[in-house]
């Protein structure tokens, strides 16, 4: 009988970058993989709340904007001299703009395809080269159900998701060979600060999800064997409609 040698992997020293990390789905699996022993680093534009956080969790931070090379590269030295490398990247960042068809312009697009596309891609880029020296890695992609699926008033953010999904296509074909595991997310909606004005932390909302439904989702999608990935989850709230009493 042939014994198999299962590969978990190991969430406890995983050198872990999470952009976004400040709030949100970010924090909640920032502060998940570093109770499991991780070692994490947090990206977003707050350098005081990323301070905040970062002291509350017990991980690294660089304020640092996804959407600006000098920064992504900033980013990085920071994964070379203080993570010493890294396992995880969990691209979490991301903006939204809701405009009708007939509002929406350029500047629009390109506020929300700067983050969501463009900087997401060369953030990538660079922890695929990473990976693919040391012939390992994991990238996660949090995108939502707006990835699947359009909706009114949803052109920008809708279009920027359903971009991620068909990248993330794209790296799950070129990284294989190389061990990579490109991994899809899609949550439905999570009441966070996402899209408020304020930025503030909306309140969660009884049966609707959290970020920590992503967060363990994320965490057990990384702790499978290595010799298989999930390609896309899907996260949606049981029964949302409890909350308004049906």
């Amino acid at each position: 009988m042939v014994k198999l040698k299962y590969n978990f992997m190991d969430i406890k020293d995983a050198r872990i970058l999470i952009t976004g990390g400040s709030a949100g789905i970010g924090k909640a699996t920032a502060k998940m993989l570093a109770n499991a022993g991780a070692k994490v680093l947090i990206t977003g534009r707050d350098e005081k709340k990323l301070q905040n956080v970062a002291q509350e969790l017990g991980v690294m931070y660089v304020a640092a904007n996804v959407a600006l090379p000098a920064d992504i590269d900033k980013t990085f030295d920071m994964v070379n001299n203080q993570l010493g490398g890294l396992d995880v990247l969990i691209n979490n960042a991301g903006i939204g703009e809701f405009p009708t068809l007939e509002e929406l312009s350029l500047e629009d697009f390109q506020r929300v395809y700067n983050v969501n596309v463009f900087g997401l891609a060369l953030m990538t880029q660079k922890a695929a080269h990473l990976f693919k020296e040391q012939n390992s890695g994991n990238i996660i992609n949090i995108a939502s159900t707006a990835a699947t699926k359009g909706f009114e008033r949803g052109t920008i953010y809708a279009s920027s998701k359903f971009a991620l999904r068909g990248m993330t296509e794209c790296w799950q074909a070129e990284l294989r060979r190389y061990n990579v595991r490109v991994i899809l997310v899609n949550p439905s909606e999570v009441p966070t600060a996402f899209a408020q004005p304020d930025r503030k932390e909306r309140e969660d909302v009884p049966h609707k999800l959290t970020s920590d439904e992503i967060a363990q989702a994320i965490k057990g999608a990384l702790e499978m064997d290595s010799r298989g990935f999930i390609k896309e989850l899907t996260v949606i709230a049981t029964n949302p409609w409890l909350a308004e009493g049906n």
